[in-house]
Formats: C-alpha cells, structure tokens, sequence
C-alpha cells in the first residue's frame, strides 16, 4: 500500500463512485471524501452560534469564486444585506460576486398565514422564484438558511413532512446540489424530528464551553452512498472562513530528507552524528531551569546565521523577555529579528482554543515559510484542555510542521530523576534531548542526554551543560572511581588530577636525567675499557709480530751459516735427507 493511503476499510467498492461537490473547506472535504453530495441534498444541524449559516455561505462563495458554479442563497431569518455584512468578517464579498452574475443573495421575510391557500401547505412560490433565478444565472448550488421558518407555525407532522420531501425532491431532480440548515432540536436531533430522513447527508454542528474555553465541533451523521469520518471534529470559524483539522487527516507520508543541519554547537553536533535531519522533530524535555529556552534560542540562531528563516512560538513568555534573557548567555536574537530571518509569536494557551492555535500555527508558517520553526512552553496547554486534547492538537502541530519539511523543536517539562515528558507524544519524535538538574557539594548543574536519535548513530554519553558568554557549550564530566562529578567538583577534580600529573611528570623527568647522567658515565667507562682492549689487542698483534719476525731472522741466519760452511742442508719437514 502507497504511503498515505487510506486504510482498505475506507477505500470504495468497485463500481462508480459517488459524485461530490467539493465545499473548499479546509478539512471538511477530507471528512466527506470530497465534498457533498453533487445534485443532492445535505442537512446542516445545529443551535444558535454553532456557524449553519457560515458553512452554507462559504459552500457557494467557493462554488461560485473558485469553482465556476453560481449559487443562490435563500435565507429566511436575516435580511440578504446583513447577511452580506456578517460574511465579510470571513473576507467575502458577496456584493463582488452578485454583481459578477456568480450569486444571487434573497432574504424571505415568512409569514405562514400568507402562504396557506385554502387550509394547504403551498411552497409554490418558492419554487417558482427558486426556478426563475438558477435559470438566469445557471445556478448548481442552493442553500436555504433555515428551513424552521418555512414550518414554525405548523404542528401537522404529515404535512411537514410531505412539503419536505416535496421540496428535496425538486432540488433533486434539477440536479442542484443543496444546502439547508435547521436548527436543533429538544430530545430529538431536529426541531420536527423528520429533516434528517429525507436528507441525503447529514452534518451536526456543536458548541461546548470546557475550562470556559469554547469550542465548535462538526459530525457527520450519515451520508447516503458515500464512506465518511465518523467522529466528532473540533472546527474554527476564522478571518478566512472554517477550518476543520481532523487528526484523522493527517498522513504519515512525510519526506525523509538526509541532509543534515547544525545545532549551532559543535559538541552536541558531534554526539548526533553530525547535526540533525532537515525536516525531522526535536524533543527538549526537563524540568524548569534546565536551559530548554536556551538551547531552543541557539538552534533558531543558528538557523538564522546560515541564512534561513526561523520561528519561535512561545505559549509562556513575551518575545522582549526572551531576547533579553538570551543576551545574558551570548546570544544576539534581535538581530535576526531586525533582519527579518527571526520571527517571534506569543500568546497564551487560554488565549483560544487548541484547534485555534493549529490554525494560527498555520498561517504563520503560510506567511512565513520558515525552515526552523521552535514551540517553546507547550506544558501550559495542561492547564486548558485535557491531556488527551493535548495530546491530539500537539500530534497535529508536530505533523504540520514535518509535512511542510521544517524542523521542529519542542519543549516541554519533564522530571529530573526519570526519563519522562509531560507530552504524550515521544514516540512521534525523531531525536529526544533530556536535559536534567543535579545537585552535588551544595550546588546545582545541568546535564544532556541522548534519548534517542532515529536514523542516526548518537552518542551514549552524559554531558555537562554549560552557560558561557558565548553561549551554551558541553563538557564531559568526569568519571572515577568517586563516581560522576560536575560543577565545581569536576573542576577541583580535575585541578587535583593535574596538579597529581604534574608531579608525576617532574618526578619522571628527575629520574630520567640522573638514569641518563649513569648511562652517561657507564658509556664513558666501557668507551675506555674497548680502548684498552683494543690497545691490548693491538700490544699482542705487535709482539707477535716481533717473534714471528725474530724467528725468521734466525733460520735466515743459519741457514747462511751452512751455505758458508759447506754444510748439508737440514732438510725440511718431509724432504729426504741428502
């Protein structure tokens, strides 16, 4: 199965599928597997507040700015001039689009006393206007906002229900895909309790306030012929319409790039492999005073000095505090803000809802387009939403952030003595940093750890974390038999190691000159003991010499002596006597 596919479950049966009508929703058309049902109709449920009337709206400005189908919008509790006025805080025009031939706003003031002709029910003259205006400009989207105003005076269930059907059914045989809200019902999903039957797809809209934090929810109660999510969906009515942010949405097809990308320290650079991946998640977990700030602040900034954007959104402090904290360990963020790499966004989690922070989160990497992007502070979510809520919306960021290739750094508390963060979500990560306290002779220091590192091989190591002028750098601790020590203990530690070292080396140097002055000496007696030898050699050699030379003096000598007296030779050895 391709990466991202859906589950097998979800795919279609064989056969034609369904045609849909895209709504350009953001989010919704992954929920719907498309859109609405084209040349159908779709019933919109929901209170006063929950945004009918907004879905209905932004489904024909769509189909008519974006998608070249004309829409009318037939609203029977609003004026179209205040409809027209509401919208534009979406960023719509609907004036733009009317004169343009694409919409066609009508607002029905209703009377029911004046539609009821000899005690029948007759919408007569709706269709006649519905028919005469998706003639003049061809129209292929229809929304009626509400329908409780065409049948609020009425308790006849049966003629409800006939002039229901009747009117889904000449929606549906002019081909007109449709949209009609109703409002909510008491004990029954519908005020009349028979919308939802004669509708083709059904959509819920919900507002709950939890931790005085509200939030719009959507459900897809059914949809004839058509797979579709099931659950309920958190969805924000913004500045540029609704946006739905399913989790279910969200694919697990990211990119893997391998180009890696430096920390901005050398030493952590090093116990990584090499720097991190580009696009990948970094998890920086501790408890408080650690220095996850910090370090965050040096991963942007070092972003910023090979040239790319960064963005720094913190949930917990205000940008001037965090530059001016940064300062203090040598690191100059105001820069790249005044040169426009570096931009900071704060708000408080309580500021929202969760689903308002994805959305924002959002637009400010559309804006943007950074390639480093650091959420500092996302604990204080706990204190608004529930941790599985924090969980989910977290999950989405991280997944945000990853599809568009920028590098995510995250931090979040954890405890000191264990290797736990306050975030359901290290298993998503791609490289956990645990940064930890420990106290020793009265004093308190910071330590890093690898967790993990997917992908790459990483150091085992435990490393001090210091705080310079020049920024954060690590040192190794020292290791003995003492156990590990940090702080000022490594650094007397390490002075008394020296100082013991230095010693030894004197000592060392001492013996080895006066091993060297002896050497000096026995090489200076055997360098006179091999002259002697030689000169007692040479003595011998002479005096042989000298009897070798006498004893040939001799035997010449004698031998003359013969000669001159007419002497026999004396034979040698081995001749015969003469």
């Amino acid at each position: 199965m391709a990466a991202g596919a859906p589950w097998p479950l979800l795919v279609h049966a064989a056969g034609p599928e369904l045609a849909k009508a895209p709504t350009g929703i953001a989010g919704l058309d992954d929920l719907t597997g498309g859109g609405l049902p084209r040349g159908r109709t779709t019933l919109v449920v929901g209170a006063a507040g929950t945004g009918k009337s907004m879905l209905g709206v932004e489904f024909l400005v769509r189909g008519a700015r974006d998608l070249g189908e004309p829409g009318i919008l037939v609203t029977f509790d609003e004026s179209a001039s205040k409809i027209s006025q509401n919208v534009t805080s979406l960023g719509f025009d609907l004036t733009q689009l009317q004169d343009a031939g694409k919409l066609i706003v009508q607002g029905f003031d209703v009377d029911p006393a004046e539609i009821i002709e000899t005690g029948a029910f007759d919408l007569q003259g709706l269709f006649v206007y519905l028919d005469e205006a998706v003639g003049r400009i061809k129209a292929k989207r229809v929304v009626l906002d509400t329908i409780e105003a065409l049948f609020g005076a009425f308790r006849d269930v049966v003629t409800i229900r006939n002039e229901l059907g009747r009117l889904f059914r000449w929606l549906d045989e002019r081909g007109l895909t449709a949209v009609v809200t109703c409002e909510a019902g008491i004990n029954q999903l519908t005020r009349h309790g028979i919308e939802e039957y004669v509708s083709d797809c059904v959509l819920i809209l919900d507002q709950r306030v939890a931790e005085e934090i509200a939030t719009r929810r959507i459900r897809i109660l059914k949809y004839r012929g058509s797979l579709h999510g099931t659950d309920e969906y958190p969805f924000l009515i913004t500045g540029g319409g609704i946006v739905v942010q399913p989790l279910s949405a969200v694919r697990l097809d990211h990119a893997a790039p391998t180009e890696r990308v430096s920390t901005g320290i050398a030493r952590l650079d090093h116990m990584l492999g090499g720097g991190i991946f580009r696009g990948s998640s970094t998890l920086l977990s501790g408890s408080a005073g650690t220095g996850k700030t910090t370090l965050s602040a040096k991963l942007v900034s070092a972003a910023c000095e090979r040239g790319e954007h960064a963005l720094y959104v913190s949930y917990e402090e205000s940008p001037e505090q965090i530059m001016r904290n940064m300062r203090s360990v040598g690191i100059d963020l105001a820069t790249w803000v005044d040169k426009g790499l570096l931009r900071f966004y704060s708000v408080r989690p309580a500021a929202s809802g969760l689903e308002g922070h994805l959305v924002g989160l959002e637009y400010l990497l559309d804006e943007m387009g950074p390639t480093v992007t650091v959420l500092d502070g996302l604990t204080s979510f706990h204190h608004v939403a529930s941790d599985r809520d924090v969980a989910s919306v977290v999950t989405r960021m991280i997944d945000l952030l990853k599809s568009r290739g920028i590098a995510a750094f995250v931090t979040t508390l954890g405890l000191d003595n264990a290797e736990t963060s306050d975030l359901a979500v290290s298993s998503l990560i791609d490289t956990w940093l645990l940064l930890r306290n420990v106290e020793s002779d009265g004093e308190r220091n910071r330590l890093l750890f690898v967790i993990k590192s997917r992908g790459t091989s990483h150091s085992n190591q435990v490393r001090e974390l210091l705080f310079t002028d020049e920024g954060p750098d690590l040192v190794d601790v020292y290791l003995g038999t003492g156990g590990m020590l940090v702080g000022s203990a490594r650094i007397n530690r390490q002075a008394e190691d020296e100082n013991a070292e230095f010693e030894r080396t004197t000592v060392m140097v001492s013996r080895q000159r006066e091993l060297s002055r002896q050497a000096g000496e026995y090489q200076g007696q055997i360098d006179g003991l091999a002259a002697a030898l030689a000169e007692t050699r040479s003595e011998i050699q002479r005096l042989s010499d000298a009897a070798d030379y006498r004893d040939d003096a001799v035997r010449s000598d004698r031998d003359s002596m013969r000669r001159q007296r007419w002497a026999d030779a004396k034979p040698a050895a081995g001749e015969e006597p003469r």
